[in-house]
């Protein structure tokens, strides 16, 4: 089969590593891809929202599958564009349609869908410009520290945990008056702040069966004791320790088995990745997001741990026969630290020439943000590498990452020293 990958960063690197090793495979095409994915597929220099490209591509090439990496597409439909093309009916898309997309294009949406579902979460209120004041006094109603969500899709950086209530009505002002967070702002969900610790569950599902991929916890803050600004993600472990048979449980039965009849309910059509934001508050499960598509950097230590052919999973997303599938995960852990650029989350400088990759050993390295120029493989986002590694147990899966980060160089690089040790 003929399969289209959709993105440039370490999810879409991994999912075509894992994809290259099926034996379906004919041929391998990522848009507009990096310099990792271009060893191992052919990458098209498409933009991941020019549908009539894609479109046109997928009819040219005969693609099978057309798997969805960003959010940005699914949000602004692309799996409708192919279902309403005649042409383009065949294909699978690996992602849901607009409407069901929104559970992530819209923190109002998926609170909404929660509520109606008894899907355990945090209570909230949303407001705008226009109730901007009456969101200020309903943070007078809530105990430090708070929670501030711009409603749209902010590239993982929309949200605001403050514990001083002025600066809390401050950055309110901020976000829906002076658009702090540009269209994705207009609308800002306050909640109430839950404390506990983060994990991350990943469902794969047909619209109708489902499977529940291995648990991650990633590690989101820029400074190490998780301080300073949001990021993407700065390193992800797998499994979750803490996780264990009785909370999996709960997990399953309050919160996935939930969801996925909800999307039924409400008529939302779903083929693709569920990815759920938990926070373990005592022994209980609570939901913080949802998100339609794999993480970053989660997808580099869950699919390294599936056996399972990715290719064959997909197909029977397509063809609605999830439940023919047995998932078949690898027992050890997997860990992966990330390497950014100097300067990350704010400004930061590309074409950096990044050396050490080829003296990687017994770690894998996968390509967040780079491209090859002139033969030479450079940087070319905040994220540039991932580097994952198994083991019996993560604290020696975490060493082998680290060990092997030392062999990569480029100028003004930087990474976490202390992922996973909270654990």
């Amino acid at each position: 089969m003929n399969i289209l990958v959709l993105g440039s960063g370490g999810r879409e690197h991994t999912l075509t590593w894992k994809l290259a090793q099926s034996p379906l495979l004919h041929n391998l095409y990522v848009a507009p891809g990096n310099a990792g994915t271009a060893s191992i597929a052919t990458n098209i220099a498409m933009n991941v929202n020019d549908f009539e490209a894609i479109g046109n591509f997928s009819k040219e090439n005969q693609i099978d599958i057309v798997v969805v990496g960003p959010e940005d597409p699914l949000v602004n439909g692309i799996h409708d564009y192919f279902l309403h093309d005649e042409a383009l009916q065949g294909i699978h898309v690996i992602g849901p349609q607009k409407e069901a997309a929104e559970l992530e294009g819209s923190k109002e949406f998926a609170k909404q869908f929660m509520m109606r579902h008894n899907i355990p979460t945090a209570a909230y209120q949303s407001f705008t410009k226009d109730t901007v004041e009456a969101g200020c006094e309903f943070l007078t109603t809530l105990q430090s520290p708070y929670v501030l969500k711009a409603d749209g899709l902010a590239a993982g950086k929309g949200v605001l945990i403050i514990k001083d209530l002025q600066e809390a009505q401050d950055s309110l002002r901020e976000m829906l008056v002076d658009a702090k967070f540009g269209d994705a702002s207009t609308k800002v969900v306050i909640e109430e702040f839950l404390d506990g610790i983060e994990l991350s569950c990943f469902v794969l599902t047909d619209g109708k069966n489902y499977l529940t991929l291995p648990t991650a916890k990633d590690y989101k803050r820029i400074g190490e004791g998780d301080t300073g600004l949001n990021t993407g993600g700065m390193g992800a472990v797998s499994p979750v320790p803490f996780a264990d048979a009785e909370f999996m449980e709960k997990i399953e039965t309050r919160i996935i088995q939930p969801t996925i009849e909800g999307f039924q309910k409400d008529n939302l059509p779903y083929k693709g990745f569920v990815f759920i934001g938990l926070i373990k508050v005592g022994n209980d499960p609570f939901v913080i997001e949802y998100n339609v598509r794999m993480g970053d950097p989660e997808t580099e230590v869950v699919i390294p741990r599936l056996e399972n052919d990715l290719a064959a999973i997909f197909q029977a997303v397509g063809n609605q026969t999830l439940d023919k599938i047995s998932l078949q995960i690898k027992e050890e852990a997997a860990t992966t630290i990330m390497v950014v650029s100097g300067g990350y989350p704010e400004a930061y400088e590309k074409g950096k020439e990044i050396t050490g990759i080829e003296n990687i050993e017994d770690s894998i390295v996968f390509h967040a943000g780079t491209k090859l120029t002139d033969g030479k493989v450079v940087t070319n986002g905040g994220r540039v590498l991932a580097v994952t590694s198994h083991a019996n147990t993560y604290e020696e899966a975490i060493k082998k990452s680290y060990q092997n980060i030392k062999k990569l160089h480029f100028d003004k690089m930087y990474y976490r020293k202390d992922i996973g040790f909270d654990l």
